[in-house]
């Protein structure tokens, strides 16, 4: 399928799937903010649960009982499951001032209608993206009447960029990757006065991150109620990056249902693997370099601290590909194929796992298993989606 190396298979030798949700994983994960988020962003304009689609076609083919996606191609026509969580923290960092201003808190409707836009233009939003984030965090800066100020490193494409300049933010270039640009911005929203809001948790910088984490456990609400009746997938496949979404997302499911949660199993690009080589050296470990990869968005060499507490317990396996994956299921999902509609990309590390025969190494990943991907994002940029896919986003229905 593809001259792509194996992928690298490393089984977490601190899992416990019966370990309960405790105190460290409550400090980040608040089941009464998930509520509080849900709640918001279903006021939103545009809001609607994203599809969960079957795929059995290719589960059939890869050996499995069962194949589930979500696909946040459309979501809130941003194109991505970060529209959840940037825009969400916006929501929240403008009703808190607004609070402090009048001593009422107001609601996302009523910021939404200009209520006390006053004070809500007298604030800027910042962040360091590959694109999606910053597009959520611009959006929400949008809707909520606030001024945006986003950080893209120079690897980002041109096309993410002028789309975060359509919602009215301005956009400063970064030289180096995407860890540069984040703290390049927070030098630069200490010197003037901006509020970040990152997806990425460091040291002193805590809150919002996990803000944009209870925005992303939406979504997996959305799966729960969306599954068949009394039907659970064994397997959850989510990408890494940093580690938020996929810790909001097996956080969530750890918080819903326990020790019955499915068996979390992290991607990541091999150049781009903080995870995998945290999970490696049993600390938090970050990973130099260009981090060049067609997986932008994965593109992160430091884990966010508060996903650590959730991913270091909760995974089941953290799993490292090269590029030639990626790409070889963009295609193959973008082809429909075995009677499966399209859908855009995200099940790149099963492919995988199955062309080199090492299904068998992730415990419970056999015939039958149950598995649920998450397609994390549409064509983003159409431009780069057609030089690797070969069609236009229109043509196969992703767009």
């Amino acid at each position: 399928m593809t001259d792509g190396p194996p992928p690298a298979i490393l089984l977490n030798p601190r899992a416990d799937a019966g370990a309960p949700f405790g105190p460290a994983q409550r400090a980040i994960m608040d089941a009464d903010e998930v509520d509080a988020a849900r709640r918001a962003i279903a006021s939103w304009p545009g809001y609607a649960p994203t599809p969960l689609i079957a795929l059995p076609g290719l589960a059939a083919e890869l050996g499995l009982g069962a194949l589930w996606v979500k696909d946040e191609g459309r979501r809130l026509g941003l194109g991505s499951f970060k529209a959840l969580g940037g825009a969400y923290a916006v929501y929240r960092l403008v009703a808190e001032a607004v609070h402090q201003a009048t001593g009422r808190r107001p609601s996302s409707a009523e910021l939404i209608a200009s209520v006390a836009r006053d004070v809500a233009s007298a604030i800027t939003v910042t962040t360091a993206t590959d694109g999606n984030h910053g597009r959520s965090v611009a959006w929400g800066a949008h809707l909520f009447g606030c001024r945006a100020v986003i950080y893209m490193h120079e690897g980002v494409s041109a096309g993410r960029v002028e789309v975060i300049e359509g919602f009215g933010a301005d956009v400063v270039r970064v030289a180096g990757n995407y860890d540069d640009s984040v703290r390049v911005c927070a030098a630069d929203a200490a010197r003037l006065g901006r509020h970040v809001v990152s997806d990425t948790a460091y040291e002193g910088y805590t809150t919002i991150p996990c803000t944009v984490m209870h925005g992303y456990a939406v979504m997996v609400d959305e799966i729960v109620a969306q599954l068949p009746a009394g039907d659970r997938p064994s397997h959850l496949v989510v990408q890494g990056g940093c580690g938020g979404f996929a810790a909001a997302v097996h956080g969530r499911f750890w918080q819903l249902w326990g020790r019955d949660r499915p068996r979390l199993i992290v991607v990541e690009p091999d150049n781009a693997a903080c995870l995998h080589a945290s999970a490696m050296a049993g600390r938090l470990t970050v990973v130099g370099g260009a981090l060049d990869t067609v997986m932008g968005g994965l593109a992160c060499g430091e884990v966010s601290l508060v996903a650590w507490p959730i991913l270091d317990r909760g995974t089941a396996a953290f799993v490292t590909l090269a590029d030639p994956w990626a790409v070889a299921a963009m295609r193959r999902l973008a082809s429909g194929a075995a009677g499966d509609p399209p859908v855009a990309a995200g099940v790149a590390a099963l492919l995988a796992i199955a062309a080199g025969g090492a299904a068998a190494t992730v415990p419970g990943l056999g015939h039958g298993a149950r598995v649920l991907a998450i397609v994390s994002e549409g064509a983003t940029d159409p431009a780069v989606y057609r030089a690797l896919v070969g069609r236009g986003a229109e043509a196969v229905g992703v767009a």
